[in-house]
């Protein structure tokens, strides 16, 4: 005898840990959530690079969201609307290549990518001599910023627009430096018309200061003066940081330890950009009007008019297909279970 099973299974979220907000307390806008998942079977390096997604939109995303084989579109619709998502980030591989689909609730625009190159969070950190990725980074959202995108294009506008909206604006009278840890850079090349999509994470480190003494600050610890005879000894032993850090003056700022008050003062720190991945290289080769459906606003490899190549017809149909499938199945097996009943 055959198990019954719940038609109106949806996909499981385990929430992250308390009840999120969905209205920024200072600003008083409406704070971007995503739900980043997949459609079709995606082998096992594309999965990873699922999870380094989740990940990177923290603190507001689903990064224990459970999918299953018979869940279609209509379940992750109707699950974020409960849940006040905005943004879908959706991953498919064809035979060609693998794509990333970036959807606005609840009626669309949606973004195609395709992916052309892309390294794992563990791939970058396993090419740095010390990686550092603590878990602190995650519990803010990053900062985005985006170059090369200002041509004037209208396709170019909309994608500005959408990724502009998938993290929580800051207002620079208010924000506090201890939330800026991290900066996702979107780098837009007008010659190859491939957008280079890099995640950094954001430290600050005092100049001018002996590579003790900054040790000593950045990690509170307690020095050992057991071998030395006087204090000064401490301070005076250590030289100071490389000559890049001491005559690159372009890469210090001035900055309050509270930028809210303007009396306090303020220390000459230097910015330390360290990748921690994941890396991709995308390219822009469809806008679509709805939520993955409707009129398609752009297309790279022709007008909207025109007739499509056939290379590009049949990645899409492929994309598709597996989108899809999934769906048709569900559709059978539920004819199926009503019949036998």
């Amino acid at each position: 005898m055959g198990r019954f099973r719940n038609k109106s299974r949806k996909p499981f979220v385990k929430p992250i840990g308390g009840k999120a907000p969905t209205v920024d307390h200072v600003t008083g806008d409406k704070i971007p959530k995503s739900f980043v998942f997949s459609r079709g079977k995606l082998p096992g390096p594309l999965k990873q690079l699922q999870m380094d997604l989740r990940k990177l939109m923290l603190p507001y995303t689903a990064l224990k969201l459970k999918e299953t084989k018979r869940n279609i579109l209509r379940d992750f619709v109707t699950l974020a609307s409960g849940m006040h998502v905005t943004h879908f980030l959706i991953l498919s591989k064809t035979d060609s290549a693998p794509y990333l689909r970036v959807a606005l609730m609840k009626h669309g625009p949606t973004l195609t990518f395709k992916i052309h190159k892309y390294s794992l969070a563990a791939d970058i950190a396993q090419s740095q001599l010390r990686p550092r990725c603590p878990l602190e980074l995650f519990k803010t959202p990053p900062l985005i910023v985006l170059s090369g995108f200002g041509t004037g294009e209208q396709h170019l506008k909309l994608t500005t627009n959408i990724f502009q909206t998938i993290f929580p604006a800051i207002d620079i009278n208010t924000v506090k430096l201890s939330s800026c840890q991290r900066i996702v850079l979107l780098n837009y090349d007008k010659e190859t018309k491939l957008i280079d999509f890099r995640h950094y994470s954001i430290r600050l480190q005092p100049v001018g200061v002996s590579r003790r003494i900054r040790k000593f600050v950045q990690n509170h610890q307690v020095p050992d003066l057991r071998s030395l005879q006087d204090v000064s000894d401490f301070l005076t032993k250590a030289g100071y940081g490389s000559e890049s850090e001491a005559d690159d003056e372009a890469a210090t700022v001035n900055l309050s330890s509270d930028i809210g008050r303007v009396n306090r003062a303020s220390t000459k720190s230097a910015v330390k950009l360290q990748e921690i991945g994941p890396r991709m290289t995308l390219q822009l080769v469809k806008i679509e009007q709805g939520l993955c459906a409707g009129d398609v606003l752009f297309n790279e490899y022709g007008n909207v008019n025109a007739k499509k190549s056939e290379n590009e017809e049949e990645n899409e149909q492929e994309s598709d297909e597996e989108m899809d499938r999934d769906e048709q199945e569900d559709e059978e097996e539920q004819e199926q279970e009503t019949e036998t009943s």
